[in-house]
């Protein structure tokens, strides 16, 4: 073994905690790191050797920190002018490859691949030639270089076992070369984190330190919630299971990674036989936690209250568990788990794991957006952390119907492949998917073995079991009937007699401005009506939509009310109104409407509703009578614009000459109809907004494929390093953050009251139509009192709303109507 005694004192790794304390030398550094990585990389069921060659390589990730160049931007304060400490990782394992070769082999895959994948752990590919190569290790100077080849003699001893012989296919290794830069990542915030690894006076050889840093890495893993349980066998469930359930727990399943499609009517259980299949999956070692995908930060917050409870029951002992989006850190919930966890609970949370949305999926469970999972396939920092936090789960990726868009079905498509890359299992829950975007999500796990069966309910296991032979039979509300309104008008009348009878009835618009001037209507017809979008600030969302589940939940009470709602409530919100009028949308949105109608049967069967039967009534123009493109535009105002014409005449010929929805034998049928591959053409008058239509589906389309990371190229050429907000998740209207404020004794302060009060006090509203407002003065002095401890990026506008509700003109902002554009046209 070579003494590396000398070199400790040489090259620091990290700064001194406090002013005159100890510098963490940089070996000892790389140890802490390799040591954590033992840790995390134990269950994965690599062969030893290349286990051992993967931590190997990750002890040399701070190579490049032993370089004169570092030492003095450590202790000087000097950039370094020719590469970054990381970067010269890279430059040194390339000019020791040969030195490397001869225990770890396999020279296409350490040059080309491996090592820029060891050196890119902050979050980046490194992207210097063999020029600048040469100019960081000359900035290095001699000393560096000689003494940074003593390291790898050195640490090459570690593990005398080391090798990548195995690594005979570039692709597999390409596919490495993605996992491995999350895995060096992770290894490193932990190794990081003075806490766990303090400042150590060199008293230890390397091999006597790297067991002490081995003691130290169980407690940190442990502690920063890493340390994840072995899966569990207990019952979920103690009530009946319901046939998708009793299906997921029977279903034969696959060798290897596996995918599942699991669909079913809204309110069939869809959650819990996810839940199900997952726990098998985990006993069959195809993954050793979860991560649950949902469309919006309100549906993660629901998942988080309604699965974190049951969650404890899959593992053998307490897994961690996280909430992943934006502001997760605003559920009272989830900061309840990590701030004041109580004894006795089945699940925990470290604050390590709290402190950031990436280091979130690190948990044995997350709940989270979709987009949180998407970013593992951008082109962004750190992307590759995501990827390495999924590849341990089985990602159940919730209302998949919502990403049907065509560049979000291309990023989704893109992040299975990615996972079963890694190894990952995937579940897919759905109860309006195309078959077309369902063959497309199946054959990234079954290449070749595309299944085109129309049966409804359906679970499929890509390149594996199906189960077709599922009960159609209608659920005791029977089937929905279908009857057309001709204008807003003749909803309020429908909602104003209904309403009077005690039903509970809600009226889903397309658009925050015409559900507004709905629930203004309704009000000046003597009706009591809500208003839920949104253009909230978050505390009043947050108010609303906890208002809206206690009256019209499950078990909510004074149902006797309207509720006026965009489509904030279509997806994964447990309401259940007795009466329903919907604008016209697209089928699929309108199958899911429908699911809210007439939900909890045993709670409410007919005897209680205070209306015979369910009715889904839509506000339509009779797409028999198309006089021109303006057919939807005369019935409806703003919403008019929402979804594309085409879908919307498909969907009203279909589902008016169908009279009903009955669910679940009829929803395939419809669905196809309207968003299948062999459509009924549509009027000639329409042709035009049908070709736009198919022309943006392909642009976006084809930005989804420019944007998403070339897996086929590896972690150098196809990774990036773009902030989040560069590279989106989804596409739509952009949309600017405002931040609500009053004022109180002359002081700005939030719209929202107590903890949190800036952030619950945000609203999004249109860009384009923001622009054309005479917005507050954002370098008034007050304004930048507020701003002054904001983040640097944080692009959001301060408005200050007055006594009156006013902004400015054009705007103005109510805590029961939300955010008002009160001047503007109502169209455009």
């Amino acid at each position: 073994m070579v003494s590396l005694e000398h070199l400790m004192v040489a090259w620091p790794g990290k700064s001194a905690v406090v002013t005159g304390g100890i510098e963490h030398p940089a070996i000892y550094h790389m140890l802490d790191v390799a040591a954590a990585a033992e840790r995390l990389i134990a269950p994965f069921g690599f062969s030893p050797p290349l286990r051992n060659a993967l931590v190997l390589l990750t002890a040399l990730h701070d190579l490049g920190k032993v370089n004169a160049a570092f030492r003095t931007m450590l202790r000087d304060g000097v950039a370094q002018g020719q590469g970054r400490h990381w970067e010269v990782t890279e430059a040194y394992l390339c000019h020791f490859d040969s030195l490397l070769g001869a225990r770890l082999g396999s020279r296409d895959t350490r040059r080309k691949l491996l090592y820029a994948a060891t050196a890119g752990h902050h979050g980046r590919p490194p992207d210097r030639d063999e020029r600048g190569f040469q100019r960081m290790m000359s900035a290095a100077s001699a000393e560096g270089v000689a003494d940074a080849q003593l390291v790898v003699e050195a640490f090459m001893e570690l593990w005398p076992e080391a090798s990548l012989e195995e690594l005979t296919s570039l692709i597999r290794a390409k596919e490495l070369s993605w996992w491995l830069p999350g895995l060096v990542s992770a290894a490193d915030w932990i190794g990081s984190n003075p806490v766990w690894f303090p400042p150590c006076a060199i008293d230890r050889p390397v091999t006597a330190y790297l067991n002490h840093a081995r003691a130290l890495a169980g407690t940190a893993v442990r502690d920063a919630g890493l340390d994840s349980p072995a899966a569990g066998g207990g019952q979920l469930f103690d009530f009946a299971l319901r046939p998708m359930q009793e299906a997921c727990a029977d279903i034969q399943l696959p060798e290897g990674p596996t995918l599942a499609v699991i669909e079913d009517e809204t309110g069939a259980g869809k959650t819990e036989a996810a839940l199900i299949l997952a726990q098998r999956m985990m006993q069959a070692g195809k993954g050793r936690g979860l991560f649950f995908a949902l469309p919006t930060m309100a549906t993660a917050d629901a998942m988080f209250a309604r699965a974190s409870g049951v969650v404890g029951r899959m593992f053998a002992g307490e897994p961690s568990v996280t909430l992943a989006h934006g502001r997760s850190g605003l559920s009272v919930p989830f900061r309840d788990l990590f701030e004041r966890p109580v004894a006795g609970d089945d699940v925990v949370c470290s604050p390590w794991l709290a402190d950031g949305r990436r280091r979130a999926l690190l948990a044995d469970v997350g709940i989270g957006t979709i987009d949180q999972a998407l970013l593992a396939v951008l082109p962004t920092k750190f992307a590759t952390l995501r990827h390495f936090g999924l590849s341990s789960k089985i990602l159940i990726v919730d209302e998949v119907h919502e990403l049907g868009e065509p560049y979000m079905a291309v990023a989704l498509e893109q992040l299975l492949r990615a996972h079963r890359m890694a190894g990952g299992s995937a579940i897919l829950l759905t109860a309006t998917l195309p078959l077309e975007l369902r063959r497309k999500l199946v054959e990234v796990y079954a290449e070749g073995q595309a299944d085109d069966d129309p049966a409804y309910p359906a679970l499929t296991v890509a390149g594996g079991a199906a189960r077709r032979d599922l009960p159609t039979t209608t659920g005791p509300r029977g089937p929905v009937r279908v009857e057309r309104l001709g204008s807003p008008d003749e909803a309020v009348a429908l909602l104003v007699g209904l309403s009077a009878k005690g039903a509970a009835c809600v009226w889903v618009r397309n658009a925050v401005d015409d559900a507004i001037a709905g629930v203004e209507a309704l009000r000046a017809a003597g009706v009591e009506a809500d208003l839920f979008h949104a253009r909230f600030a978050l505390c009043d969302r947050k108010r609303i939509e906890g208002a809206a589940l206690g009256r019209f939940g499950k078990n909510g009470t004074d149902r006797g009310r309207v509720l006026v709602a965009t489509q904030v409530i279509q997806a994964s919100l447990d309401l259940d109104f007795d009466v329903m009028v919907s604008d016209l949308a697209p089928m699929a949105d309108l199958i899911q409407r429908a699911g809210r109608l007439w939900r909890h049967m045993e709670v409410r069967p007919f005897a209680v509703r205070p209306v015979p039967a369910p009715v889904l009534h839509v506000v339509s123009p009779d797409p028999s009578r198309v006089e021109d493109s303006k057919w939807l535009n005369r019935v409806l105002d703003a919403g008019a614009f929402v979804y594309p014409h085409d879908l919307q005449w498909r969907t009203a010929e279909w589902l008016f000459a169908e009279g009903q929805i009955v669910a679940p034998s009829g929803l395939r049928a419809l669905i196809e109809a309207v968003h299948g591959e062999d459509l009924t053409p549509v009027p000639e008058v329409m042709q035009r907004a049908e070709n736009e239509r198919l022309g943006d589906s392909y642009a976006k389309e084809a930005l989804g494929w420019q944007n998403c990371v070339k897996l086929e190229d590896g972690f150098r050429l196809g990774g990036g390093a773009a902030d989040d907000a560069e590279y989106p998740t989804r596409l739509g209207q952009p949309q600017k953050v405002l931040v609500l404020a009053r004022r109180l004794n002359g002081r700005l302060v939030p719209w929202a009251e107590g903890k949190d009060g800036w952030a619950l006090s945000e609203v999004m509203a249109s860009n384009r139509k923001l622009e054309a407002l005479p917005l507050p003065d954002q370098d008034a002095p007050e304004v930048q009192e507020v701003r002054a401890d904001w983040p640097k990026r944080k692009q959001a506008v301060v408005c200050v709303v007055a006594e009156d509700g006013g902004i400015c003109e054009g705007l103005k902002y109510d805590p029961e109507m939300g955010l008002m554009f009160v001047s503007l046209p109502k169209r455009g």
